[in-house]
């Protein structure tokens, strides 16, 4: 049986995802920007929290992790690199570990880059990618904490899950990343058509989350930095795959279209 999943706008543009097993009853929050949206989605839907699965340690992923821990006694699992700075973590885990939900069995990926020490968490089975804040939809995280090459490299990783697993990312950043993918681009019909329903998405106050990980292998520049055009359009013919996303990470962080 499937897992039953709901997403939780928080904040100004943050999402926390629920998944629930009907078979156990057992219930998980991916990160926890605040407690209030995701106590109401709980009452809501009758479900008793049983994990908060955090990604990394940025505020606005964990600052609702004390009230949500204090008020269903759920088991915080978080990475361990980052163990310090997360508050009532409870499971340190490492790349590889099984993250148990019931009848269902996760697994963590270490993703560095946007933190030292951020994972994402995938379910085979479900066919499901929690990125956090390394992979968003058509774009990704800022390299906070570590050079660009290191967040290239966890993008390797996430790119290699097929094509049919649904990504869920922390933020509702796609239409600004949309129009960005666009401008080092152009010429891509199915991104074109991607940002033109994300946009008809947002005027409809409705996510742009989950997306599948095929159309991001398509149309999100982030994952085509080894593509021989991507770096032909860049000026960086030839250059090593790090560098051209070095450079289409450093464009982003100054585009304003």
């Amino acid at each position: 049986m499937p897992l039953d999943i709901r997403v939780i706008p928080c904040l100004s543009d943050n999402y926390a995802v629920l998944l629930h097993d009907p078979l156990t009853e057992a219930t998980a929050v991916v990160d926890a920007p605040e407690p209030g949206p995701i106590m109401d989605a709980l009452e809501l839907e009758g479900w008793d929290l049983t994990h908060i699965l955090i990604t990394h340690h940025h505020a606005d992923h964990v600052d609702g992790v004390l009230a949500l821990k204090a008020q269903y006694g759920a088991t915080v699992v978080g990475p361990k690199a980052e163990a310090a700075t997360i508050p009532a973590l409870d499971v340190e885990v490492v790349d590889a570990d099984p993250v148990g939900l019931g009848s269902a069995i996760g697994r963590v990926i270490e993703t560095p880059g946007h933190t030292a020490g951020h994972i994402s968490f995938v379910f085979p089975e479900e066919k499901l990618l929690f990125a956090g804040d390394t992979l968003f939809v058509m774009g990704c995280g800022r390299a906070l904490e570590c050079d660009p090459p290191v967040l290239w490299h966890s993008l390797q990783r996430l790119r290699t899950l097929p094509d049919d697993f649904s990504l869920y990312c922390g933020h509702e950043y796609t239409v600004a990343n949309g129009r960005f993918a666009l401008s080092v681009d152009p010429d891509n019909g199915a991104l074109r058509a991607r940002v033109a329903d994300a946009e008809a998405a947002r005027r409809e106050g409705k996510p742009t989350i989950p997306a599948l990980l095929g159309d991001e292998r398509l149309t999100n520049p982030f994952l085509r930095a080894d593509d021989p055009d991507m770096a032909e359009r860049l000026g960086l013919a030839g250059a090593d795959p790090a560098a051209v996303f070095t450079e289409l990470r450093a464009r982003k962080n100054v585009f304003r279209g």
